[in-house]
């Protein structure tokens, strides 16, 4: 059967073709890859395409797979750093993705109100309303939450694997908390061509959806189908304008802190005077001077429940 392409940010009923899998196999969800199983065949679903990975960064080379193989929609199994894998390889094809939010934060399935429930993820990717939703895309890879330097890229690349299994989302507020250094680095960011902020900050952020890393909403008014990003720089400065900041953050009030500036744009750089870790989608990546971003409108097209549902 063939499937119907979305427009940007709409949600059109489609039907479903040829289905994939592709599962991060040392993350739950339910009653296991087993009980997914399961629910493909009670659904009806004949001939699954199937990958397992035992890291994210395995997940594009069988995405890549399963696109040769004629796949019209994937199910990734995983947290946010497997779906912004997927997603950086699905981008700009016609295949759709569902979301089957197996991760400890699950980010950009919570965003779009996608739940922690394997039967209805299921159903929401088999029969639910697809949308083309913008991604961003940094330094030449996409992302489907945030992206960021600095603070947040310090706090993801120093959290303990085995205190983020136990305490799940709170282990990256703990870990920031604990290794906060708040150190400012003398940036200079333009935004659509124009000089938008030069000085000393410690973080800056981009937002594809408004709750980011440790469910905090950092990007009240973000959207991921307005073909714009929300950028934010921070001039927090040590634990103290830290823990303003966030606790503004964390009441919704971002753009009450002294310390955030908030901005929304299509293309941004940033140029950083030392070199900063970066992070896309909870995912570090190395630290660089150089920040080059824009959004991709419409680059996604994601399986998501009826606005009714969310």
């Amino acid at each position: 059967m063939s499937t119907s392409t979305a427009e940007r940010g709409t949600t059109v009923p489609t039907r479903v073709g040829t289905v994939a899998v592709v599962a991060h196999r040392k993350k739950t969800l339910g009653g296991g890859l087993d009980a997914l199983r399961t629910e493909l065949v009670a659904a009806g679903v004949e001939d699954v395409i199937w990958y397992e990975v035992p890291k994210s960064r395995k997940a594009p080379k069988k995405v890549r797979k399963a696109l040769k193989k004629g796949a019209d929609l994937v199910f990734v199994w995983g947290g946010d750093g497997m779906v912004q894998r997927c997603a950086d390889t699905l981008a700009g094809t016609d295949t759709a993705m569902a979301i089957l939010p197996a991760g400890t934060a699950n980010l950009f399935a919570a965003n779009l109100g996608i739940p922690e429930d394997l039967p209805e993820a299921v159903r929401i990717g088999l029969h639910g309303p697809r949308r083309a939703l913008d991604l961003g895309k940094l330094n030449g890879e996409h992302f489907a939450v945030m992206a960021g330097a600095g603070f947040d890229g310090d706090l993801i690349r120093e959290a303990d694997r085995k205190l983020k299994g136990r305490l799940g989302r709170i282990a990256y507020l703990w870990t920031g908390l604990r290794h906060v250094r708040g150190e400012l680095v003398p940036t200079r960011i333009t935004v659509d061509g124009a000089e938008w902020f030069d000085g000393e900050a410690s973080c800056v952020l981009f937002g594809n959806v408004g709750t980011i890393t440790g469910g905090i909403p950092a990007f009240d008014d973000a959207r991921p189908d307005d073909g714009a990003l929300e950028i934010g720089v921070s001039t927090a400065n040590g634990a103290v304008d830290w823990a303003r900041t966030l606790g503004r953050m964390a009441a919704g009030r971002s753009e009450e802190s002294p310390f955030v500036r908030i901005t929304r744009g299509r293309r941004v750089k940033v140029t950083l005077a030392a070199p900063r870790t970066y992070e896309l989608d909870g995912g570090a990546r190395r630290a660089v001077t150089k920040l080059k971003v824009r959004v991709v409108p419409g680059a996604l097209t994601v399986c998501c429940p009826k606005a009714s549902e969310r």
